[in-house]
């Protein structure tokens, strides 16, 4: 039998209100048992609860009965409303840890519930997963249209259109039968190439949408370039805050800094390095170089405040010249900014520019973005596809679909390891 679980999950204590779940067949026996009854369904009803162990009185509180399956987590469950305080919250999570059959949740065990029972597929859940974590308006958008179900609707399309073809197949694989089916006919449908086009086109739209791991880990700015070329004093200025140390010595800078900020709701990781040159650095500082390089190739934007045309040519990159208020400086003819990050000269027009830039390449807001694993299953529903359609031999179309339908089961959790599951699921509070 299925444990009944229960757990805080509202903030942490001391607070107005704290609400305990509790989700599992013993449900109702808890509820009655802690209220003395059990209230109306679905009704919020106040009750005064009592420790069963020796009826000592807890809190004059309201309390929730909400029956099976359709629930949060699609079982019995029970919503305590506490008065905030940590004794409070104490007293009662002791009293129903004693209670038989009934335990603390592990993290994420509500939610994985519901993914069990039905109530959200695997796609939700991780939309769920990531509004937990926003902390942008365009991350929370994002995340409640992947939650909210927009790409588990579009996957039920797909795979409809997918049980269509494959049916349409098994019907032409059985009056292949005929004696009337001349030898060397084709015996797929007549519109079979064309679905699967159809089909295919509406999977490249999604598979060239800007990516979930961008908006996740916010816009990634590397800013790059030799020694005291003002890398980190243009860092400061971003991060609007004295996060690099900054000096006029050749190699201040000896590791990999990032921070990460919102401007105007747009995240951004911004990424200091050390100093790139090939003379003179001693053993420590060439460490830094080293992953100063590592740290260019995963940028999406590199900032360039090195000479002219010496930056890494394989990634987006600005030319910059960032000492706008020294006569003395050499200035870029082709640079994309010139600025001061000491006198602020350019440095208004550089963040219009990177959050432009930014919002560009990040998911447009309310629209659903695919994560690595996503991205990856449905790149092979569209490659399934694509081989079917060079078939001649119904046999090995058919079992082309097979492999597509497989694909997709799997995005939304039809078909999914114990080991993914439980990497996602951790990622949830102890609560949800």
């Amino acid at each position: 039998m299925t444990d009944t679980i229960f757990a805080l999950s509202s903030g942490q204590p001391p607070a107005g209100i704290a609400v305990i779940r509790i989700s599992g067949p013993d449900a109702a026996a808890a509820l009655t048992v802690m209220a003395g009854k059990l209230p109306t369904p679905r009704r919020a009803s106040l009750a005064t609860l009592a420790d069963p162990a020796d009826g000592t009185h807890l809190d004059r509180t309201m309390v929730l009965w909400l029956p099976g399956p359709g629930t949060a987590t699609g079982e019995d469950s029970a919503e305590l409303h506490l008065h905030g305080g940590r004794a409070v919250v104490a007293a009662v999570e002791a009293a129903l840890a004693r209670l038989p059959g009934l335990r603390r949740a592990q993290p994420g065990e509500f939610t994985r519930r519901a993914f069990a029972n039905g109530r959200i597929d695997l796609a939700e859940a991780e939309g769920l997963a990531d509004l937990l974590s926003a902390e942008t308006e365009l991350q929370r958008r994002a995340a409640l249209a992947m939650a909210e179900g927009a790409l588990s609707r579009q996957v039920d399309h797909w795979r409809n259109a997918l049980l269509s073809l494959s049916a349409a197949i098994e019907a032409a694989l059985d009056f292949s039968d005929e004696d009337d089916v001349e030898e060397g006919e084709s015996h797929l449908p007549a519109d079979f190439n064309p679905t699967c086009t159809t089909l295919v086109i509406s999977l490249d739209k999604w598979l060239l949408r800007p990516r979930a791991e961008p908006l996740k880990e916010g816009f990634r700015v590397v800013l790059a370039g030799p020694p005291n070329a003002g890398k980190s004093t243009l860092f400061n200025a971003l991060v609007e805050t004295e996060a690099a140390i900054t000096a006029a010595e050749p190699g201040t800078t000896r590791d990999v800094l990032t921070h990460a900020v919102a401007i105007e709701g747009v995240p951004f990781t911004f990424v200091d390095t050390a100093g790139l040159r090939n003379e003179g650095a001693g053993e420590i500082e060439r460490i830094g170089i080293a992953r100063a390089r590592a740290a260019a190739e995963r940028a999406d934007l590199i900032l360039w405040l090195g000479p002219e045309g010496e930056g890494p040519q394989d990634r987006p990159l600005w030319e910059v010249s960032a000492r706008a208020d020294d006569p003395a400086a050499s200035h870029k003819s082709s640079a994309a900014h010139h600025l001061s990050a000491q006198t602020g000269q350019g440095m208004a027009d550089l963040r219009r520019a990177l959050i432009a830039h930014a919002r560009d390449a990040l998911p447009a807001p309310g629209d659903a973005a695919l994560n690595q694993r996503q991205h990856r299953l449905l790149s092979n529903v569209a490659d399934s596809l694509r081989l079917a359609q060079i078939e001649q031999d119904p046999l090995l179309a058919a079992e082309n679909l097979r492999l597509a339908r497989r694909a997709l089961d799997a995005l939304v959790g039809r078909t999914s390891t114990e080991d993914m599951l439980d990497t996602l699921f951790g990622r949830f509070c102890i609560g949800k």
